[in-house]
């Protein structure tokens, strides 16, 4: 399964909602407007989207993740080093440089 992009306000909201789970929505946007100043709107337009990208299911009102925060986070790693290092193979060259092993 493709892990879809979280992006930073979204991260934002998942590491609340990952760290409540499972959780009502009216509570999350409690937390939301507590945590990140959030409008009661913006919380659940966001609630929304990720729903409709596989992130996370809101049935009968409670929030849960179909996505966890290892599985984001390590998608994030993956991005970082295609990103930046043209791919694993350079980032490990550059890893085991740094380390003294070539």
């Amino acid at each position: 399964m493709e892990i879809p992009k979280i992006h930073e306000g979204e991260y934002r909201f998942c590491l609340i909602m990952w760290e409540h789970e499972p959780i009502s929505a009216a509570q999350l946007v409690k937390l939301c407007q507590e945590q990140l100043g959030w409008k009661r709107t913006t919380t659940y337009t966001v609630i929304k989207r990720l729903g409709e990208r596989g992130v996370l299911k809101n049935e009968d009102g409670i929030v849960t993740a179909l996505v966890s925060k290892d599985e984001a986070q390590a998608c994030e790693i993956d991005e970082l080093v295609e990103k930046k290092f043209e791919g694993s193979s350079c980032f490990y060259r550059c890893l085991y440089q740094t380390a003294g092993f070539i």
